[in-house]
């Protein structure tokens, strides 16, 4: 079994921050949404403890939330406002948003040399497919159904192909992740989407240094697995879920992702 998890919550939060006159936030949602800072949105309290309660959920122990040295709000909140007793909460610092396989290497202390699960700040996952991860220890991704994400989440149609495509061979292993719209669906063939949602052992923190920049001059974490896959012959267990996974990338998600967990109760 694999008893941590990292929340990488350092992204500068670019389409959080744009202005979206279709959207309704009050204004503590306003402000945190103008920092950029998606997993600190208040949804009656901040929506990264949805996310932290889901993996006390899954079964894990250790939770890393990677973040910037100017976040110090978010240290704030978890030592001092809020009491946590069913999973233990550290921090890492990113000292410069340089991509996320940079974010990922600023966990590698937290990590000691185990296997750990990757999450992003701003999607709620089910607690299932954090299970399958918590349940496993090998390199693995949850690969979420396209169709279900559109069908059973708040992505809009169409809106699923900014997620990368998965090319998974016969043998149920990653062969690459596609940037953009990737395979096309044909013989009954579903596409599934990678919505950050890995396990990995600390073989990854070796491609994330060596991963080349992307065009945007960051470390980006799907490049790194591919160098991982190619280069240093790991393999990426794929599991294939059909279900909801909540993204909250822009101002116009907050109150759809709001509305859905209404009902979910927060333990920490």
């Amino acid at each position: 079994m694999t008893d941590k998890a990292v929340i990488l919550a350092r992204g500068l939060g670019t389409r959080m921050r744009k202005q979206d006159s279709g959207a309704t936030l009050n204004a503590a949602q306003a402000a945190a949404a103008e920092s950029g800072m998606k997993g600190m949105i208040p949804i009656g309290r901040p929506f990264m403890d949805y996310l932290i309660s889901a993996l006390a959920d899954a079964g894990f122990t250790d939770v890393c939330l990677v973040i910037g040295p100017e976040h110090g709000r978010v240290n704030a909140y978890y030592e001092k406002e809020i009491t946590v007793s069913r999973i233990r909460i550290h921090t890492a610092i990113q000292e410069r948003p340089l991509g996320t396989a940079d974010a990922v290497l600023a966990a590698e202390d937290f990590a000691g040399g185990e296997s750990f699960a990757v999450i992003n700040s701003d999607n709620y996952y089910p607690v299932e497919a954090l299970a399958a991860l918590h349940g496993r220890r090998g390199p693995a991704l949850i690969a979420f159904e396209r169709a279900a994400l559109v069908r059973l989440g708040n992505v809009q149609a169409g809106g699923a192909q900014r997620f990368g495509a998965l090319d998974i061979g016969p043998d149920g292993f990653l062969r690459r992740v596609a940037a953009r719209a990737g395979p096309t669906a044909a013989d009954d063939h579903e596409i599934y989407a990678s919505m950050n949602c890995w396990l990995f052992t600390p073989e990854i923190f070796r491609a994330c240094r060596n991963v080349p920049l992307s065009a945007r001059g960051e470390s980006e974490l799907p490049q790194a697995v591919q160098l991982a896959i190619d280069e240093m012959g790991m393999r990426f267990e794929v599991v294939r879920m059909s279900a909801a996974v909540l993204d909250m990338s822009s101002r116009a998600d907050i109150a759809a992702v709001a509305e859905r967990l209404q009902k979910v109760q927060v333990r920490l």
